[in-house]
């Protein structure tokens, strides 16, 4: 086993983007209304979220325009809130755009986003923390994953909802269970367990990957590779991975899609992690 390194995103993001576009341009009008795993969205709010995103991370970030929140955030729960508002106003918004407008300002946007990760250092610091995995300050190459695993799972709403290809190959996944895997610690940290307590997850399908959680005394700690004594072993397919990690998939559906050999409390606690702000 071996402590995560840092995973380099940035060459995904152009490739990511034209992906998208391919199935935004084959879509014929009603597949814009289908609706998708991402609540009461439908595929044409999914894109608009998309764009909204692209253009609040070169607005806040890139030219540092200040949006300020309703109230004070001092805690998760407020984050989720504030961040929850911007996006529904961004979804509203997109509304009024048609699927071709949406989809050439996509493209626009999406290329204006990878230059800019593209110019910043991937050891610097962050703008933002990612809080799912717990980092009250993050380096760069965290963020621009947590962008990259956006753009993913957001594209993966929409072909699931149009009934295209996911893209779940290695090229295109390892990196979103990459980044995400990093969220358990943060979504153990109440989770008490004798030292030495180990979590093994493993995601099989078009690609395969094997984690662990360890508990040590200063809490949990995540490792690629499996544990040699594992008090639990959660086996899961790609596709309920992502559902699961990006809130498309509840606790109890999930309980029945995957395999798990030990104590079912720490996959219980599994179940209700999030690679999203929730």
């Amino acid at each position: 086993m071996n402590p995560p390194a840092p995973c380099d995103t940035m060459d995904l993001f152009r490739p990511l983007l034209a992906e998208l576009l391919a199935v935004l341009r084959g879509l014929h009008v009603e597949d814009w209304q289908r609706p998708t795993a991402a609540g009461s969205w439908t595929v044409h709010d999914v894109a608009a979220h998309l764009l909204d995103g692209d253009l609040r991370k070169l607005a806040i970030v890139r030219d540092r325009h200040a949006v300020s929140p309703s109230g004070p955030i001092a805690s998760d729960r407020d984050l989720a809130r504030f961040v929850n508002a911007l996006n529904a106003e961004g979804v509203a918004f997109g509304r009024r755009l048609s699927p071709r407008v949406l989809t050439d300002l996509l493209e626009i946007a999406g290329e204006w986003v990878a230059g800019f990760l593209e110019s910043l250092p991937p050891d610097g610091p962050a703008h933002f923390p990612v809080s799912w995995a717990g980092e009250s300050a993050s380096l760069q190459w965290m963020d621009t994953g947590r962008e990259y695993t956006e753009r993913w799972h957001h594209q993966a709403q929409i072909r699931d909802g149009v009934g295209a290809r996911l893209l779940l190959e290695s090229r295109w996944f390892d990196p979103v269970l990459d980044i995400s895997m990093r969220a358990l610690p943060h979504a153990f940290a109440a989770i008490g367990a004798p030292v030495g307590t180990a979590l093994v997850v493993e995601v099989a399908g078009q690609t395969r990957q094997e984690w662990s959680l360890v508990r040590e005394p200063s809490g949990w700690a995540l490792f690629t590779g499996r544990a040699a004594r594992a008090a639990t072993t959660v086996r899961m397919t790609g596709d309920t991975a992502w559902r699961l990690f990006f809130n498309a998939l509840q606790p109890d559906a999930a309980r029945v899609r995957v395999e798990v050999s030990g104590a079912w409390e720490l996959a219980d606690a599994l179940l209700q992690a999030r690679a999203v702000i929730v």
